[in-house]
């Protein structure tokens, strides 16, 4: 979206990349803080470091190899891009511990999990602006959404154990607020659009994502762990829709 034309590939490989070996130390981070938790979880309970598989020094070792790989790509970055990924660094710490203190650890996630829309358009720009920053509030609320699905397969071990979730929050009325999440998260990407000036293509990914959208609220069951993993995993459509929906807008150039 920051670009002018179609998107340079050499920062979509680094952010690519970039993208897959953080979100790796993020998980790893995340299961060293909540080992305890995990072996007490279904879902969870055959995790590596839970059932004993890797130990906490291996698991220690491996998060430091994925971070130094990320510092390694972060470094090819420009000087406010550096400084926004360092920053996120804060977000990742803190967000393992939400779910002890608070209902809204999904929200934490989303703060975290969105970063990239920043870091993307500072990469292009060397700025933050407005299409960046509507961006970023959209995938919070996206984020919301699909991992208040996620959390419903856990919500009766989450109860014995201790721990807390959008989804014990909003119990039965679950529907009704991610109604209200995806809703806000297409009037964001929209508004994004518009700061833009992107093209009509744009608008249409963001319709056919709309659909989808639909159709995920249409066939989740939140009492099914396997229906809510499905439509959980199908986020991923979403992202590449709008992403196909950019990239033509900005390729094609159409009014």
């Amino acid at each position: 979206m920051a670009s002018s034309g179609l998107p340079d590939w050499w920062l979509m490989a680094l952010f690519g990349v970039g993208a897959l070996v953080m979100r790796g130390a993020g998980c790893a981070f995340n299961d060293l803080v909540d080992r305890d938790f995990d072996c007490m979880v279904t879902r969870t309970v055959g995790r590596p470091i839970a059932n004993g598989d890797l130990s906490i020094f291996q698991a220690f070792a491996l998060l430091a190899f994925l971070l130094g790989i990320g510092l390694a790509i972060l470094l090819q970055l420009n000087r406010m891009t550096v400084g926004l990924g360092l920053a996120s660094l804060i977000l990742v710490i803190v967000y393992p511990f939400m779910k002890r203190f608070t209902y809204w650890p999904q929200a934490f996630l989303g703060l975290t999990f969105n970063w990239g829309a920043l870091m993307g358009w500072a990469a292009v720009t060397g700025t933050l602006e407005a299409p960046a920053l509507w961006m970023y509030i959209a995938g919070l609320f996206w984020t919301l959404g699909y991992d208040t699905i996620y959390a419903h397969q856990d919500k009766a071990d989450d109860l014995l154990v201790g721990v807390k979730s959008t989804a014990l929050k909003f119990g039965t009325a679950t529907t009704k607020w991610i109604v209200g999440f995806y809703v806000i998260t297409i009037v964001l990407l929209g508004l994004a659009g518009s700061e833009a000036a992107m093209a009509w293509p744009y608008y249409a990914g963001l319709m056919a994502g709309a659909a989808n959208l639909t159709w995920q609220l249409l066939t989740v069951n939140f009492d099914a762990p396997k229906s809510c993993l499905r439509i959980f995993k199908s986020n991923r459509d979403f992202g590449l829709i709008i992403l196909v929906g950019i990239v033509i807008a900005r390729a094609t150039g159409a009014a």
